[in-house]
C-alpha cells in the first residue's frame, strides 16, 4: 500500500548515445512508455548532426550548422533527461555507468547506442590525423572542405573509397560521384584521374552482397564517370600523396600491389566498438560489438539492449578482404521500434516477443542523379532485392534530409503520414509475428 503523497519508483532507462539511434529510441519509449519509466540520454555532444549530409559538407555544399540540432531543449521539452559528460566505462554486471567527469550512475536498463568507434590507427597514416580526410564526422567533413578548397587551386589525382573490414560503403560511391560532378561543374574534371579503392569483393557488393543489380549499376555509373576502381583491396600505408594498396586473391595470396599518388583522397575506415564498451566479456565481440539476440538484448546482460552501427552482425559471407554488413537507417529505426516494444513488454511484466524486421531503404545521391534501393530484410536471402537510378533520387534525398531533421527537431520517431506511407509500399518495422 502506497502511503499519501508519495509515487511507486519507475524503472530508469539509460540511452546511451545521441546519434540516429540514440535519439530516435529516446523519442520512441518515452511515447510508448510514458510516465512508466525514466528516460535518460547520456552523450558525449549536445548537437544531433545529420550523418547523411557529410559528403556534401565536404564540397560546400551544405554548411555544418544546417544540418545540426541542439538536443537539450528538445529533451526538456518532451520529459527525457539528458546529459552531454560522456560515458567512460559500462559495468553492465552493476547496472552501472562511470561518467568522464569522475561521477557514475544506475540504470534499470541500458540501450546502447553508441555508434562506432573509427578505426584510423589501423593502417600507418590513415586518417584525418594522417593524410587523407574524412566524411564519418562532420567536423571531419567541414575539414575535407577545407582541403579541397585548396586542392582545385592544383588539381590532381584523387582516390575515393573504403578500407579493410569498413561496415559501410554508400557514403564512399556517393561521394565518389559527388566529387565528379562538383569537379565537371567547375570545369577541371579533365585534370582529375579519379580511383575508386574498396575492400569489397566487386563494384556494388556494398556489404550486402549486392541489393537487385547494383553491381551493373554502380559499375555502369562509374565507368560513365570515368573512374577507376581496384576491389579486394588492402591498404597497407598511406604517406603524404602516396597509398600503397595491395589486391588481394581467394586465399589471402597478393596478386598485385599499387602505388597511386594523390592529391586527395577519403576512405572509410573500418570500424570497432567504443572504448566505453570495448572488451566487456559477455558484451561485445573481439571487435568491441554489442552481442544481442533477435530482440535487441544482450543474452549475458538481459537489461542491456543495442541498436545501430555498434551491434554485432556477422558478414553475409567470406571475401578475400574483410568486409563487414552496414547498419542503415531505416534498419536501425526498426531495432529502435523493436527494442521499445520490448521494454514496454518486460516493464508491463511480459516476455519480449517483438524482432526488427531489418529492412533497408537507402537513397545513395550522385550529385545530379543517385540510386535507390529496397531490401527486405538488409541481409540476404530477401524477400525484396530491388534497385533503381534517375535524378529523381538526387530530389528525393534533399527532400529525406529535410524531413528527417524535422522530424528531430520536433521530438517524432514516426509521424503517422510517416507510418501510412511506409504501409504502402510495404516496408515495415517489425517483422510480422507467425504462429
Amino acid at each position: 500500500m502506497l502511503l499519501e503523497g508519495h509515487e511507486m519508483a519507475v524503472p530508469k532507462i539509460i540511452v546511451l548515445g545521441a546519434g540516429l539511434g540514440g535519439t530516435i529510441a529516446a523519442y520512441e519509449l518515452r511515447a510508448k512508455l510514458k510516465k512508466r519509466a525514466e528516460i535518460m540520454v547520456l552523450a558525449e555532444s549536445e548537437d544531433y548532426w545529420f550523418v547523411p549530409s557529410n559528403p556534401w559538407v565536404a564540397v560546400r555544399w551544405r554548411e555544418p550548422e544546417a544540418i545540426r540540432v541542439h538536443l537539450p531543449p528538445i529533451f526538456a521539452d518532451h520529459g527525457i533527461g539528458f546529459s552531454a559528460v560522456g560515458a567512460k566505462r559500462v559495468h553492465p554486471s552493476e547496472k552501472r555507468i562511470d561518467l568522464n567527469d569522475g561521477n557514475s550512475i544506475n540504470y534499470d536498463y541500458l540501450v546502447i547506442a553508441t555508434g562506432p568507434d573509427h578505426a584510423y590507427d589501423e593502417i600507418p597514416g590513415f586518417g584525418p590525423d594522417g593524410h587523407t580526410v574524412s566524411v564519418c564526422q562532420t567536423h571531419h567533413a567541414a575539414a575535407a572542405a577545407d582541403k579541397f578548397d585548396a586542392f582545385v587551386l592544383n588539381p590532381g589525382p584523387i582516390i575515393i573509397g573504403a578500407a579493410q573490414g569498413a561496415s559501410c560503403y554508400g557514403p564512399a560511391y556517393e561521394f565518389a560521384m559527388i566529387l565528379d560532378t562538383e569537379l565537371r561543374r567547375r570545369k577541371i574534371r579533365d585534370r582529375v584521374p579519379m580511383t575508386f579503392v574498396t575492400a569489397e569483393p566487386y563494384v556494388g557488393h556494398l556489404g550486402l552482397d549486392g541489393v537487385g543489380d547494383t553491381k551493373g549499376i554502380l559499375e555502369s555509373e562509374m565507368r560513365n564517370r570515368h573512374i577507376k576502381w581496384i576491389t579486394s583491396a588492402r591498404v597497407t600505408s598511406v604517406e603524404a600523396g602516396l597509398m600503397h594498396v595491395d589486391e588481394i586473391a581467394e586465399g589471402g595470396a597478393v596478386t598485385r600491389s599499387h602505388d597511386l599518388p594523390f592529391n586527395y583522397a577519403m576512405l572509410l575506415p573500418a570500424f570497432r566498438g567504443v572504448p566505453a564498451i570495448y572488451g566487456i566479456e559477455g558484451l561485445t565481440n573481439p571487435r568491441g560489438f554489442v552481442i544481442v539476440d533477435k530482440h535487441q538484448r544482450n543474452p549475458t546482460f538481459p537489461d542491456v539492449f543495442a541498436l545501430g552501427v555498434c551491434v554485432a552482425i556477422p558478414p553475409t559471407g567470406p571475401t578475400p578482404v574483410p568486409v563487414g554488413v552496414p547498419k542503415t537507417g531505416f534498419m536501425i529505426e526498426s531495432m529502435a521500434t523493436a527494442i521499445t516494444m520490448n521494454l514496454d513488454a518486460i516493464i508491463a511484466g511480459r516476455e519480449p516477443t517483438a524482432e526488427a524486421s531489418w529492412n533497408a531503404i537507402c537513397l545513395a545521391d550522385f550529385g545530379d542523379d543517385g540510386v535507390c534501393f529496397i531490401a527486405q530484410p538488409q541481409i540476404p536471402p530477401r524477400n525484396v532485392n530491388w534497385a533503381a537510378q534517375g535524378k529523381w533520387v538526387h530530389l528525393a534525398k534533399i527532400g529525406f534530409e529535410k524531413y528527417f531533421l524535422r522530424k528531430i527537431r520536433k521530438g517524432e520517431s514516426e509521424p503517422f503520414y510517416e507510418r501510412l506511407a511506409l504501409e504502402l509500399i510495404g516496408v515495415h518495422k517489425l517483422k510480422e509475428v507467425r504462429k
